[in-house]
């Protein structure tokens, strides 16, 4: 995506379950750039995922989103992820899939990068796309790319991630409005 960012806001979260952003889409933009520095798993459960919050502050996690991944292994064949893929009651209530299967201790997020687009206009459908790279011990590469939606008509104006297995995750989000 080419365009100018404009820094809006950014937040750390250190052995948590979650970490928001609210408060960061308004009419100021159409397009957001969304990035994750330091993102950790703690713990041995390798479950992320993205959501939205909605214009009264709640975390939209209730069935409205779809999507599709691609997870890119170095160390196995290609594999596609979507809602069914996840075979759980949460995998319809999270914008993308970040699972690891790993058996090697916790994964880290090396660098993700989500576009949003139109999240405030509530007259629309909310969409992003997202790319991820992240590695799970020395040898082992983990890169997704992916498309995502938000099938309700709602001002969006945050997001959320979260590990949606045992343990808790550390990381620093960034947002950016796109010019």
């Amino acid at each position: 995506m080419v365009g100018n960012l404009q820094f809006i806001k950014s937040e750390t979260g250190s052995d948590v379950a979650s970490v928001s952003v609210t408060n960061c889409f308004s009419d100021n933009y159409d397009v957001y750039m969304v990035s994750i520095s330091k993102w950790k798993y703690v713990g041995t459960s390798n479950a992320g995922g993205m959501r939205f919050i909605d214009s009264g502050g709640s975390v939209i996690s209730d069935s409205e989103y779809d999507f599709a991944d691609l997870q890119m292994r170095n160390y196995a064949a290609y594999q596609e992820l979507k809602p069914s893929t996840f075979g759980s009651s949460t995998s319809t209530s999270i914008l993308c899939g970040m699972d690891t299967s790993n058996a090697n201790g916790p994964a880290i997020h090396e660098g993700f990068t989500a576009y949003v687009y139109n999240p405030f206009d509530s007259s629309s459908y909310t969409f992003t796309n997202f790319q991820d790279a992240s590695v799970y011990d020395v040898n082992n590469m983990l890169p997704y790319k992916g498309i995502g939606v938000h099938k309700s008509t709602e001002q969006i104006t945050g997001i959320n991630f979260l590990n949606r297995g045992t343990g808790n995750i550390s990381a620093t989000i960034n947002v950016y409005g796109v010019k």
